[in-house]
């Protein structure tokens, strides 16, 4: 079973961090320049984690599901699709999407490896690290 080996901490942490946050607001700025509505941002912001649902059948499905809806790789498809064809409501979901990855990163939410949810690329959920050295 793939077991992390690494814990991202001090200043790459922080860093990594800062780019989510970094990531938040380029995606609702960008959201706002293309006209995209607010509320529907509200409504779509928290959609990607439904793919939680996933764990209901395992940690490896639960993994799967949650790494495809917080990889940048799916919301760039479907914003470059909504690009490509000139629909903009595609374009500002894709925006959405991207700024709740941020969101999630900025607050540590790493993707997930599948020996549980606690476990992400950017360290345990819920271990008390060091604070971020800058």
């Amino acid at each position: 079973m793939d077991t992390p080996t690494a814990t991202v901490t001090g200043q790459p942490l922080l860093l990594l961090r800062l780019e989510g946050l970094a990531t938040l607001a380029a995606a609702a700025i960008a959201h706002d320049l293309a006209g995209g509505s607010w509320p529907l941002f509200a409504v779509l912001f928290l959609l990607p984690d439904l793919a939680m649902l996933g764990y209901l059948a395992g940690p490896r499905a639960g993994a799967l599901a949650y790494n495809l809806a917080h990889s940048h790789l799916a919301p760039a498809l479907v914003g470059g699709a909504g690009l490509a064809t000139g629909n903009e409501a595609t374009v500002a979901a894709a925006l959405v999407w991207v700024a709740h990855i941020g969101f999630d990163r900025a607050l540590g939410y790493g993707l997930k490896y599948p020996t549980g949810f606690t476990a992400t690329h950017l360290g345990t959920i819920g271990t008390r690290r060091p604070s971020p050295q800058v």
